[in-house]
């Protein structure tokens, strides 16, 4: 599956909490992201992502190990995402250092979630803030195979224009990336 998703930069957050508080009740989790490569960056440089995140919630603490494939959306960066939950974070992290994958950067995403149904789809909004970066940001995503891509980018579109986020508003500026050029 494709995990469909678009991401804007927020610039009424007031505005958009109401309208998502409107459509689902929130999920307010902090992500403590650990992003892994090789020493030589081949991930990086092949459009891949190997992530360990800790999502501290109000009734729990989980922890996945993701792995996202190039992109398949040159105008999104869509990507396919394989996930698994993990019962032992640091054997994992373990793991993934005695198999020849460095931490590369590692960083906090504080996240309210909204999952609901919208174009007959099920969907992710997430607001997001990284202390290190200035801004708010929403993602809003969903899950399609990639022959319905298209479709399924259009409908994330839709619903986030009666959020009121503009096509302008629209940005592939990652996280990592971010970070990092504040880090220096």
């Amino acid at each position: 599956m494709i995990e469909a998703e678009l991401k804007a930069r927020v610039h009424m957050p007031e505005s958009v909490l109401r309208a998502l508080d409107d459509r689902a009740a929130a999920r307010a989790e902090v992500y403590q992201d650990t992003y892994y490569d090789r020493p030589d960056r081949v991930l990086e440089k092949a459009d891949q992502e190997l992530r360990v995140r800790t999502v501290h919630g109000p009734d729990d603490t989980r922890t996945v190990l993701t792995y996202k494939g190039a992109a398949v959306d040159a105008e999104s960066g869509s990507k396919p995402e394989h996930e698994t939950r993990v019962e032992d974070p640091e054997a994992v992290h373990a793991m993934l250092r005695g198999l020849g994958y460095v931490p590369v950067i590692a960083f906090e995403k504080r996240c309210r979630n909204y999952a609901f149904t919208a174009r007959g789809r099920q969907m992710l909004a997430t607001l997001v803030r990284v202390p290190e970066v200035d801004g708010t940001f929403l993602e809003l995503e969903t899950l399609a195979p990639e022959a319905d891509l298209a479709a399924a980018l259009s409908d994330v579109r839709a619903v986030l224009a009666e959020l009121g986020i503009a096509d302008g508003d629209l940005t592939r500026e990652t996280y990592t990336g971010a970070v990092a050029a504040q880090r220096g």
